[in-house]
This record gives C-alpha cells, sequence and structure tokens, in this order.
C-alpha cells in the first residue's frame, strides 16, 4: 500500500494547477504543459515502483508464543531484516489487544542493510489475564525521494499467555512460607498419632487397647501393638465455579481489582505451592453448570504448569451453577479420601439448598471446606460507630439480617458435614493456606 506524502502533495498543487492552466489558458503550450505532467507523473510512478522493491525485502519475524504474568511489564524482540543494500528508516506498530498495553504505540528506527537481523525490543503490561492475539506487524517508509509512504504488514500473529499475577497473594502469606530447611513451611506441631500404618511391635505397658493387633496376637501368643505414623502424601482439591456470581467485582465499582473468581484462581495458585512444599497431591477441579476441566492430583513443576494452563483462560459465564452434577461427578473419579476446597459464593438461598444436597453426598467419604469471599456490606448491628440519621439505622439493619443470614447459613451447613469460612478480599489467601495446614495438623483427613 502507498500513500502520498505531504511533499507529494505540495508538489502536485504547485505545478499541477497552474500547467494545466497554462494548457487550458495557452493552447502554443499545452504539449510542454502535459510534457512536464508526463515527466512528473513518471518521477512519481518510478518513485513508488522502487520504495515498493525496497519494503518487499523487508521480513519480520515475531515469536509464536509469549507468556507473560498480569500487571507486570513484559518485552520482548522482533527481528527485521533486509536484503536492500540501503538503510531504511522503518515507522512500526503492532495490533495489540486492548488488554495488552504498550509503552509506545508506533515507534522509529534506522534498518541497516544487507547485514543480517535486527532486532528491535518491545515493551508492554499485560492488564488481564487469559489468550491473547497479537494479530500482525504493520511497518512503513518514506520512497526513495521521499514521495510516498510505501506501507506492509506481516499477518503472522502471535499468541500471549498472562497468567495470575500472584505476588500480592505471596505477600499475605509471608509469614506462612517461613524458609526452613525442611518442607518450607511454618514448623508446627502434628496432633495424634497418625493414621497410617506403619508397623507391629511388641506390647509395652500404657498402651491403649484398641491399637493390638488381635490377629497377630493370637498367631504369638502375646499382644501385639500397632504402629501408625502420620500420613505424609494427602490428595487436595480445589474445586472453583465460575458461574454468574464469581463475575463480581471484589471491590464493588473497581474492576482493576478484579472479580471472585480472579481472587479464587491467585488462591489456588498459592494454595498449590503449598502443597506441592508439603508433599501432598495437589488437584484442581473448574465448573460452572456443568464440569469444564479436572486436573488429577499429582505433584511436580510440570503438574503444577497443567494446573496453570488449566486456570488463566477461565471466565465467569452467565449460568447458576450445578452443584449435583459436580457431585456425582467427584463420588465417581475420587476413590481415596481427599480434602476438597470449594470456592464458591453460596448467598443465593437456591443455591444453597443446592450445595446442601450435594454435600449429603460428598461429606460421606471426603472433608468439604467452603471458602467465600465476605460481602463488604454486612455486618452485625450496633457495631457502626458512624449512625447519624434513620437512614443509617435502617441501612445497619438491612446489613444486619444479610449478616446473620449467613451465620444461620454457616450452622446449617456445619450439620451437614462442611466447614464454611468468610474471608475479606485481603486475607483470603492467607486464610485458605491456613486451614488447609490446620487440616494438617490436627489431621482431619
Amino acid at each position: 500500500m502507498i500513500v502520498p506524502r505531504p511533499e507529494l502533495i505540495f508538489l502536485a498543487a504547485l505545478t499541477l494547477v497552474p500547467l494545466l492552466g497554462t494548457a487550458v489558458c495557452l493552447p502554443g503550450f499545452a504539449f510542454p504543459a502535459l510534457g512536464l505532467l508526463a515527466l512528473l507523473f513518471l518521477l512519481a510512478t518510478v518513485d513508488a515502483i522502487l520504495g515498493c522493491r525496497w519494503l518487499k525485502s523487508v521480513q519480520v519475524t515475531v515469536p509464536d508464543k509469549l507468556r507473560w504474568i498480569q500487571n507486570r511489564k513484559a518485552t520482548f524482540e522482533i527481528a527485521f531484516q533486509t536484503a536492500s543494500p540501503r538503510a531504511l528508516k522503518l515507522r512500526v506498530a503492532l495490533a495489540y489487544p486492548i488488554e495488552l498495553v504498550p509503552a509506545k504505540e508506533e515507534f522509529e528506527f534506522q534498518l541497516p542493510g544487507q547485514v543480517g537481523k535486527h532486532f528491535v525490543a518491545c515493551e508492554c503490561s499485560p492488564t488481564q489475564r487469559g489468550l491473547f492475539k497479537i494479530a500482525g506487524c504493520y511497518f512503513e517508509t518514506p520512497s526513495p525521494i521521499r514521495l510516498w509512504d510505501i506501507r506492509g504488514h506481516s499477518s503472522k500473529t502471535t499468541e500471549v499467555r498472562v497468567y495470575p499475577n500472584l505476588e500480592s497473594e505471596r505477600k499475605q502469606v509471608a509469614a506462612i512460607f517461613l524458609r526452613s530447611r525442611h518442607s518450607g513451611m511454618q514448623a508446627m506441631r502434628q496432633m495424634g498419632q497418625g493414621r497410617e500404618f506403619e508397623k507391629l511391635r511388641e506390647y509395652v505397658p500404657g498402651d491403649g487397647y484398641d491399637t493390638i493387633h488381635w490377629k497377630a496376637t493370637a498367631r504369638r501368643g502375646h499382644p501385639i501393638t500397632k504402629v501408625f505414623q502420620i500420613e505424609k502424601t494427602q490428595e487436595i482439591y480445589v474445586i472453583i465455579d465460575s458461574s454468574r456470581l464469581s463475575g463480581r467485582l471484589q471491590v464493588p465499582g473497581d474492576p482493576s481489582q478484579g472479580t471472585h473468581l480472579d481472587r479464587y484462581i491467585a488462591s489456588t495458585l498459592v494454595l498449590g505451592l503449598a502443597a506441592e512444599k508439603q508433599g501432598d497431591l495437589f488437584g484442581l477441579l473448574t465448573f460452572n453448570d456443568n464440569v469444564l476441566n479436572f486436573v488429577r492430583a499429582r505433584n511436580g513443576k510440570e503438574h503444577y504448569g497443567a494446573c496453570r494452563e488449566a486456570l488463566y483462560r477461565l471466565e465467569p459465564s452467565a449460568v447458576s451453577p450445578d452443584f449435583e452434577e459436580v457431585a456425582s461427578f467427584i463420588s465417581l473419579r475420587l476413590r481415596r479420601r481427599a480434602l476438597l476446597i470449594f470456592m464458591t459464593d453460596l448467598d443465593d438461598p437456591i443455591l444453597m439448598e443446592s450445595f446442601q444436597r450435594a454435600a449429603d453426598v460428598l461429606c460421606k467419604k471426603h472433608l468439604v471446606f467452603v471458602h467465600m469471599l465476605q460481602p463488604g456490606n454486612i455486618q452485625p448491628v450496633f457495631s457502626n460507630p458512624d449512625v447519624a440519621s434513620v437512614d443509617d439505622i435502617y441501612g445497619d439493619l438491612a446489613r444486619h439480617l444479610a449478616w446473620h443470614d449467613l451465620r444461620q447459613m454457616t450452622l446449617a451447613l456445619r450439620q451437614h458435614g462442611v466447614t464454611l469460612s468468610l474471608f475479606s478480599q485481603e486475607q483470603f489467601s492467607a486464610e485458605t493456606l491456613s486451614n488447609y495446614l490446620r487440616v494438617k495438623q490436627r489431621q482431619l483427613l
């Protein structure tokens, strides 16, 4: 594509109108005027042809895939190469999606002639997680005598994967992620004797009758005691709800803080790191009105990468969650007792009833926790010191009723064997990790 430069427009205005006027007003000078116009036209045509040939020799190489972190500046390189013996001045722009904010919308540089590849660094800041594409590279160079701007483009797209930023979550759990020479976690005393059988030994006075192995005692003719050890490898599953309520903003009116689902994803990845350090197997399940993705519990760096790949594209959907479907799916696939941590919103009474029916199925075999972001408009009555009018009193009563409903919901779930916890936005990841470590300490699994 060619675009006239201001020089060409000025030259045309300076010569075209006077020569055409001369040809019309003075018939004797018609042929010289038309000859000059033809010469100018030929000059502009040759200039455009040479410029197009030079630009066709430019080759652009862009990365196939890029992996970035949300809200963290990233840099990537574009390689330019030309077979032209002359240096070219290029003006370059990339077709960024709106979720990727470049440091410069366009930039200029001098491309040397026939000296190999010339690398140009581009800086960009992704504002959202997900999968995006940079749809091509567009560049422009002036023609040899600067009458035209010659434009070209490379249609090759670059896939950009933007993963959640865990920096704020790591700061929240800094007191828990203490460096030690063992597991990298905070040292804590284990309660109880453990549930996993280790060996048999001779009876020692003081051993409980519940630890005696009666069959071995009958075979050997004297008391034999069972010895248990702490379970070292347990299965932890995080079940993330990506239905309609998960799309609510963490801070109403502030989209920069992200949605409930964004907080769930970041906390899940932090919990995966903690389970890896503790030697447990970490798994993942995402759902809305059906099961979207299931990653069986494992450990290792590759498994953590698979969990991250399963989460970074997850978005809220305008459907209601199907907890019964999730309960059936888990019952069919998880044979071993596991810790199930649901990250969902249950402040809808209909969803609450549906979850209770699903919990009756799951709690028979598994340990079920529900972690929920605490709504910002609930608090018990008489806890607001800034009441100054009747409207403030009615507002406090409304917030108290919402708080009372959540308290009743917590007690109702506890009767079904489910532990419901309400956490603030700032402490969600830290409290999730603390609950997991508390389960490990008390050997609830």
